[in-house]
């Protein structure tokens, strides 16, 4: 994979929750060659949730759905944390609570370049 770095993703640890493995695994990759260090990536609540008590993040990419249950826990826990996070997902920005409104949502498959501004540019700051 060609190494295209993203000077906002350097050296930066990014969580991925993402269920469906070969898109977690193609975002995992891009990430590397993008210069950060990534973290995961899970596919479930409890395994993102116990991450975040065991290594440093500096932002995520969520997954709405992650099989049979909702990332809203993972995204309340890193609020709470005032890490930053973007929704990337297929679905409709509907499907959000209206708490998360204001929260960066990139459709799958995500573009790296939006995410790292969406998480670590001047706007970031300003997306909870």
């Amino acid at each position: 994979m060609e190494h295209i770095s993203i000077p906002l993703f350097v050296g930066k640890h990014v969580l991925i929750v993402e269920d469906e493995y070969f898109l977690a695994d193609e975002t995992r990759r891009k990430l590397e060659a993008a210069g950060a260090i990534v973290i995961g990536p899970v596919a479930a609540v409890k395994a993102a949730l116990d991450l975040l008590d065991t290594e440093k993040i500096d932002g995520a990419i969520l997954d709405i759905h992650l099989g049979d249950e909702l990332v809203f826990p993972v995204a309340e826990e890193l609020e709470r944390r005032d890490i930053p996070f973007v929704f990337a997902t297929g679905y409709d920005p509907s499907a959000l609570p209206l708490k998360f409104t204001g929260f960066s949502l990139c459709e799958k498959p995500a573009e790296l370049s939006y995410i790292a501004n969406a998480l670590f540019g001047r706007g970031g700051a300003d997306l909870h």
